[in-house]
C-alpha cells in the first residue's frame, strides 16, 4: 500500500531514510527550585529529583516498526517527546542522532511527524476538511494537487465512508474512536513526513481497531521506507507479530532493546517459560525484576564533535525556516477554518445572540423613558445603566473561553510543526470575529438605546451602537488573551472575573479618581471601564443638547446641565474620540500582548505539557513500587536467581 502524500523530493527520487538513535539519554524531573534560587529555604523546600529516563540507549531504522513498550510511568511518553523535539535539549543529557548526526529540534518539529496520545482535532469540521486544511497550511503546491492528495490519503486511512462526517466530541456524536484515531494520524500524514512517531496509537480502541491502525502504520513502514516509532501498553498477538523491533522500559531503563525473539530467547536463557495464552511482551513485563539492565557503550566515531554540532545548532536558531504559505495565503486558509468553526458552533452562535436581544429587551423595560424623568435619581439610574451595560458586555464573552482552550492544543501542535505564523492565527481570529461581533452589538443597542429614552440623535445611537461593539471586542479579545495562560476552564473564568471585578471597582463609578490613594492610581486608567463609561457620559451630555439638558432639577428650575455634570466629572468633550481611540488602543493591545503570549508559550511547544506528563507518569510508578526494586541474574539454568547489590551496598 503506497502512500498517496508525495513530497518535490519523491518527484525525482525515493525520500532519504533515517535511522534514529538514543546515545545514554538521561531526562530527570524539574520543579520551581531547580530553576531559581532560593538562598537558604532551598534546602528545605527543595525535593531531590527523579530520573524519568536513566542511561537510554535504544535506535529505530527506516522500513521498521519500531514500539516503545513497559508499564505505567516506564518514561515511554517522555522519550516520544525528545525525539519529536517537545522537551529541550538543554534539558536532556546524551545525544539524539539522526543518520550518526547530532539532531536540530527544529528540524526534527519539520521532518517528522508526531501525533499524540490526545486527538485534537476540531469537532465542528468533517473528516475530509480536517485533512484538507491541513494539507492547505503544510504543503507547498497548488490546491488543485493538494486536493487529489486528500482523496488518496483518505482512501488509504479507509475514512472514505465518514469522510463527509463531522469528528464530533464528547457528547456530540461524531465519529469513531478508531476513525478519530486514523484522522489524527492522517494530519501528521499528509505532508509525508518521513519520521512517523505516535503516542498510544491504540489506546481506548477495540482489538480490530487496534490492529487495523497497526496494520496500516506497518504497511507505510514497508512500502514508504519510513521510520515509525509508537508507545504501547498492551499489545495482543496480531499486533506483536506487525513489530520489528521493541525497546522495552521499566523505571526509565532500557530492559531490552531488539526483536521480539531477542526477547523471549533472553527470557528462556533466564530459566523462564513462557505460559501458554500470554505474548512475549505481557510475560515480560511481569517479570522484568529479574531481567538485566541492558547498558550498550557509546561508540565514541558514531557522535561528531559535540562542538561543532553546538555552532551548527546556532547558525540554525540564527536562520528562518520557510513556510509553505505566504502570510496572505496562511491568514485566508485560517479564517476559512475559523468562520467553519464559528458558525457550526451552534451554542455559542445562538446562545450569544438570544442573550442579546433578552438582555436588551429586560433593560430597556427596566430603565424605560428615563429621560422624561429629570431627578437626582434619575442621574444616578442612568449611569447605573451605563454602568450595569458595561458589566454585562464584558463579562459576557467568558462563555467562549473552552473554544480558544481547545484551540491553543491545535494552534501549538501546527505552529511547532512550521504550519503558519502565530500572528496569521490573531489576526484571522479577530477578522472572523469583527462581524459575528459587531451583529451581537446591534442586537443589543436597537432595544435598549430606544426604550431607556437616550439621545433622540441617530449620531448619538450610531455612536453608542459603536462604543458597544468596541466593548465586546475588547472583552472577546481579553478573555482570548487569557485564554493562552490558563491551564483550564476553571482558573481561567476565576483570574478574568477577578480582574473583571478590579477594573469595575476602579472604573470612577464607585469611587472618584481624586479618592483613589496614590498607589492606586494606575488601576484607573488601567481599566477597562473607565474609558467606555466615559464616552457613554460625552454621547448623552455632551455637545450643544448637553448644554438643554436638565440632570438635576430644584423646584421648577434646572439645577445642573448636562454639560456641568460633565465638567464636575471631570470629563471633557473633546474626550470624545479621544476616549474611543484609547479604547481601540486597548483592543490592538491585548491581542498585541495575546500574540506576545502565544509566542512565548511557543517558544518550547508542548514542553510544559510534556514535563507534565512525565511528572504524573513517575508519581504513579512511585506509588506502584512499594519497596526498592531489586534486580536478579540467573546462577543456574534451573531458574535460581542471584541478587545482585546495590552500589551502597557495594560500597559498605
Amino acid at each position: 500500500m503506497e502512500l498517496p502524500v508525495r513530497s518535490p523530493e519523491a518527484a525525482v527520487g525515493r525520500k532519504t531514510s533515517y535511522k534514529i538513535e538514543t546515545k545514554n539519554l538521561a531526562y530527570k524531573s524539574s520543579n520551581l527550585y531547580d530553576e531559581f534560587k532560593w538562598g537558604f529555604l532551598q534546602s528545605y523546600f527543595k525535593k531531590p529529583t527523579k530520573f524519568i529516563l536513566n542511561d537510554v540507549s535504544c535506535e529505530a531504522h527506516p522500513g521498521d516498526l519500531t514500539a516503545v513498550a513497559g508499564p505505567s510511568g516506564a518514561g515511554k511518553t517522555t522519550l516520544l517527546d525528545i525525539l519529536a523535539g517537545n522537551i529541550s535539549s538543554s534539558k536532556v543529557s546524551g545525544h539524539v542522532l539522526i543518520n550518526n548526526h547530532p539532531i536540530d529540534t527544529k528540524q526534527l518539529r519539520r521532518l517528522a511527524g508526531y501525533v499524540t496520545q490526545d486527538d485534537a482535532l476540531f469537532p465542528s469540521l468533517t473528516v475530509k476538511e480536517t485533512l484538507m486544511y491541513s494539507a492547505f497550511l503544510r504543503l507547498r503546491c497548488s490546491r488543485k494537487e493538494a486536493v487529489n492528495r486528500v482523496k488518496v490519503l483518505v482512501n488509504e486511512l479507509g475514512l472514505d465512508s465518514v469522510s463527509s462526517s463531522r469528528v464530533g466530541e464528547g457528547s456530540n456524536h461524531g465519529i469513531s474512536g478508531g476513525e478519530r484515531r486514523r484522522v489524527s494520524i492522517g494530519v501528521e500524514l499528509v505532508h509525508d513526513p518521513s519520521v512517523i512517531l505516535i503516542d498510544e496509537p491504540t489506546s481506548g480502541l477495540d482489538s480490530n481497531s487496534a490492529f487495523g491502525v497497526i496494520s496500516l502504520l506497518k504497511s507505510m513502514a514497508i512500502n514508504r521506507g519510513k521510520t515509525i516509532v509508537l508507545t504501547i501498553h498492551q499489545p495482543g498477538f496480531r499486533i506483536l507479530e506487525l513489530l520489528d523491533r521493541l525497546v522495552l522500559l521499566s523505571n526509565g531503563f532500557v530492559l531490552h532493546n531488539g526483536s521480539l525473539r531477542s526477547l523471549e530467547h533472553r527470557l528462556k536463557v533466564s530459566g523462564h517459560c513462557i505460559p501458554p495464552r500470554v505474548n512475549v511482551l505481557e510475560f515480560a513485563i511481569d517479570v522484568m525484576n529479574t531481567l538485566i539492565i541492558q547498558t550498550p557503550k557509546t561508540s565514541i566515531h558514531t557522535i561528531k564533535n559535540h562542538e561543532e554540532h553546538e555552532e551548527h545548532e546556532k547558525q540554525e536558531k540564527d536562520s528562518d525556516f520557510p513556510y509553505p504559505n505566504t502570510r496572505l495565503q496562511e491568514v485566508t486558509i485560517l479564517s476559512k477554518r475559523f468562520f467553519k468553526n464559528i458558525f457550526r458552533t451552534k451554542q455559542l452562535f445562538l446562545t450569544r445572540i438570544i442573550q442579546s436581544i433578552l438582555s436588551g429587551l429586560i433593560l430597556g423595560t427596566i430603565f424605560v423613558n428615563m429621560s422624561k424623568n429629570e431627578s437626582k435619581l434619575a442621574l444616578q439610574a442612568r449611569l447605573g445603566f451605563f454602568a450595569f451595560s458595561l458589566t454585562f458586555l464584558l463579562s459576557s464573552s467568558t462563555e467562549g473561553l473552552p473554544i480558544f482552550l481547545q484551540e491553543r492544543r491545535i494552534l501549538m501542535r501546527e505552529t511547532s510543526r512550521g504550519a503558519y505564523r502565530v500572528s496569521s492565527y490573531v489576526i484571522s481570529n479577530t477578522l472572523i470575529f469583527l462581524p459575528f461581533l459587531l451583529m451581537i452589538g446591534v442586537l443589543y443597542t436597537i432595544p435598549v438605546y430606544w426604550l431607556v429614552g437616550l439621545r433622540s440623535k441617530v449620531d448619538g445611537f450610531f455612536y453608542f451602537g459603536l462604543i458597544v461593539w468596541m466593548v465586546i471586542l475588547m472583552s472577546n479579545s481579553f478573555t482570548a488573551c487569557f485564554s493562552a495562560l490558563v491551564p483550564n476552564f476553571i482558573m481561567g473564568t476565576s483570574v478574568i472575573s477577578g480582574l473583571m471585578g478590579c477594573f469595575f471597582l476602579f472604573s470612577g463609578y464607585f469611587i472618584a479618581k481624586d479618592s483613589i490613594p496614590k498607589y492606586w492610581v494606575f488601576m484607573h486608567y488601567m481599566s477597562l471601564f473607565k474609558y467606555p463609561f466615559e464616552c457613554f457620559m460625552i454621547n448623552e451630555y455632551g455637545g450643544d443638547e448637553g448644554k438643554n439638558v436638565c440632570v438635576e432639577m430644584e423646584g421648577k428650575s434646572c439645577r445642573m446641565y448636562g454639560d456641568e455634570f460633565l465638567k464636575q466629572q471631570e470629563i471633557m468633550e473633546t474626550q470624545k474620540w479621544t476616549a474611543k481611540s484609547l479604547k481601540s488602543g486597548n483592543v490592538t493591545s491585548i491581542q498585541n500582548r495575546r500574540l506576545k503570549t502565544l509566542l512565548w508559550s511557543l517558544k518550547t511547544p508542548l514542553e510544559r505539557a510534556s514535563k507534565d506528563a512525565s511528572l504524573r507518569a513517575l508519581r504513579r510508578r512511585q506509588a506502584d513500587r512499594a519497596e526498592p526494586q531489586v534486580r536478579f541474574k540467573p546462577a543456574s539454568k534451573s531458574g535460581v536467581y542471584m541478587r545482585l547489590k546495590t552500589p551502597v551496598e557495594k560500597g559498605s
